[in-house]
């Protein structure tokens, strides 16, 4: 049985994925796993690939959802990507790989707030 955190988190991605796909996404993955790493939404547009981190909150929460991709999550998300480029799940006609950040919080009527913030990050490779 998903909790609470696990519902509302679900709900969040697929706002997310649907507010993607109105801006002209094509979503290729979702929760895109390798070993530890996970990326939330994998998309493409325009020959870009965007690696979307999703943060989702309740009405209420006491921190806005963006303060969460901290140095250490974009540490795992660029560690993730690479994994992601690297595996047999890649495909062809990539250009460009941009990681971004988008947020939904839900007021206390459960309607969704959502906040895209492309190219949220410039990634260190190491």
């Amino acid at each position: 049985m998903k909790t609470k955190q696990q519902t509302v988190g679900a709900r969040g991605e697929q706002e997310a994925c649907n507010y993607l796909l109105g801006q002209g996404h094509r979503i290729v993955r979702r929760n895109w796993r390798s070993s530890h790493l996970e990326l939330d939404i994998i998309s493409l547009k325009d020959s870009i690939l965007h690696i979307v981190e999703v943060k989702t909150r309740s009405a209420g929460a006491p921190v806005r959802p963006e303060v969460n991709v901290n140095s250490f999550k974009r540490q795992r998300m660029v560690k993730a990507a690479q994994a992601f480029l690297h595996s047999p799940d890649m495909f062809p006609g990539v250009q460009e790989v941009q990681f971004d950040v988008l947020t939904v919080e839900f007021d206390l009527c459960g309607n969704p707030r959502l906040e895209y913030f492309p190219a949220a990050f410039i990634p260190t490779f190491t």
